[in-house]
């Protein structure tokens, strides 16, 4: 059985084999109404058997089985195009041609992936190509099929590699190093922020001081002038280490898809380089997820692993199809969270209604909390808005569009109307405006 399968199993006939066989049929057929040439295509046939027997002894007695190593991160990034190597090596004396199937994971629903290489003698060649995740889990690579061709290419041989390899799916770390180079002027002039005037006075001291002249005269310190017998002023600094939470809506207006990825996985991975940002600003930084009930909670920490915890619990979050309780949010914020804090709430509103059973809680967060609510675009139908009409029913569609469009801009309205702040965003755009956010209220000190 074994022998079988070695030698017969993993045998294969290319599609040239096809076309010569076929060949030497029409040359016997025409041989037998023109029988002088009979002689000639008897020769081609046996020259044609020799040369498939000859293509047999190389591939099955002649051939050794190449070396393949799949080469990919311990985990890939959600969103992006991650890059995966297949590192290959002919351990045969000739030269050959392969045609290289790597089997994907299932979430790729991917079932025509194909790679087609010729190699030299001898030769370890490294082919690259690119995948996509949309979902976060864990992806299972299968092996890796070689179909080879000497360069008669009439019999393949095909040759299965066990490469069998689990890889984790994290939310999108390549935006951290998109993000981290990118400086504050940069990150806010990509969509046209500018530099506000600081509110209010700092008040995180850094030091007493010799008093010089254009001093505050309001930052005497009184007691050190006693002291010293001379002036003697406070110095104080921009403050730092505040607190910032990202609270992360799992509820079901958070499935909707865009490009792949759901809402969710969009703002999950805003989260994840606000974490990064608010890191470098010195900030403390928090989680909470919710939905019908409290989810992961994380408190504010500025220590170096927050990174790699948030990270892990990002990791695990799923969508939930029940309607998220905002009342028992501000319970918990009540209960979690007591000093003042900058909130990031990622969440969706397809309506205004669906704004105003929400709205009583809302206003009792930012009675406490400065809240800035981060909600998205529904781009299809800001498409439809802008689309021409050319008849009737598209007149219909057009404004059917045009309104759930304005609702979207009247609940950007109504939230500032009881001092709520918000952000209208595309999901494409969602990372650089909510950083852009967070960089305009560090510099009016908002926080």
């Amino acid at each position: 059985m074994r022998f079988i399968r070695k030698y017969i199993g993993d045998l294969f006939i290319p599609m040239r084999f096809y076309l010569l066989t076929g060949l030497c049929g029409l040359l016997f057929v025409l041989a037998f109404f023109v029988p002088v040439i009979y002689p000639f295509v008897r020769i081609i046939g046996w020259v044609y058997f020799m040369l498939i027997c000859i293509d047999y002894i190389f591939m099955f007695f002649l051939g050794r089985s190449p070396r393949v190593k799949r080469m990919v991160g311990d985990r890939l990034s959600n969103g992006d195009q991650n890059r995966i190597i297949l590192r290959i090596s002919n351990r045969m004396n000739f030269a050959v041609h392969m045609t290289i199937i790597d089997e994907l994971p299932a979430q790729f629903q991917v079932r025509d992936f194909e790679l087609h290489k010729s190699f030299a003698a001898r030769q370890e060649l490294q082919l690259g190509y690119s995948v996509k995740p949309t979902e976060r889990g864990v992806y299972e690579f299968g092996r890796v099929l070689l179909y080879t061709t000497s360069g008669l290419g009439l019999l393949s041989r095909r040759f299965v590699i066990d490469a069998a390899q689990s890889v984790s799916v994290y939310p999108s770390f390549m935006q951290l190093r998109k993000y981290q180079l990118i400086s504050h002027t940069t990150l806010a002039n990509e969509h046209g922020s500018k530099k506000y005037r600081k509110i209010g006075h700092s008040m995180e001291f850094e030091q007493i001081k010799d008093y010089v002249t254009g001093d505050d005269m309001r930052s005497i310190n009184w007691k050190a002038t006693a002291r010293k017998g001379m002036l003697m002023v406070n110095n104080y600094t921009d403050e730092k280490s505040q607190q910032v939470f990202c609270l992360v809506d799992k509820g079901r207006l958070m499935k909707m898809p865009f490009n792949g990825l759901s809402l969710l996985d969009y703002a999950i991975n805003s989260s994840l380089v606000m974490t990064n940002v608010c890191l470098q600003k010195q900030d403390k930084i928090g989680l909470i997820t919710f939905a019908d009930k409290i989810g992961s909670v994380l408190p504010a920490e500025r220590k170096a692993t927050q990174r790699e915890n948030i990270l892990q619990v990002l990791y695990k979050q799923q969508t939930a199809f029940l309607e998220s309780d905002f009342e028992m949010l501000y319970l918990q914020l009540r209960q979690k969270i007591k000093q003042r804090s900058l909130l990031v709430l990622y969440t969706n509103f397809e309506s205004l209604n669906g704004l105003h059973r929400q709205l009583p809680y809302l206003r009792s967060i930012a009675r406490h909390h400065l809240l800035l609510v981060v909600f998205f675009e529904n781009t299809e139908l800001s498409r439809l808005s802008h689309a021409e009409a050319h008849n009737l029913e598209d007149v219909y569609v057009k404004t059917i569009a045009d309104k759930f469009v304005s609702e979207k801009k009247m609940i950007v309205k109504e939230l500032s109307k009881y001092g709520i702040l918000s952000i209208l965003t595309s999901p494409e755009n969602l990372t650089v405006n909510s950083i852009n956010k967070y960089l305009e209220l560090k510099a009016r000190q908002a926080i």
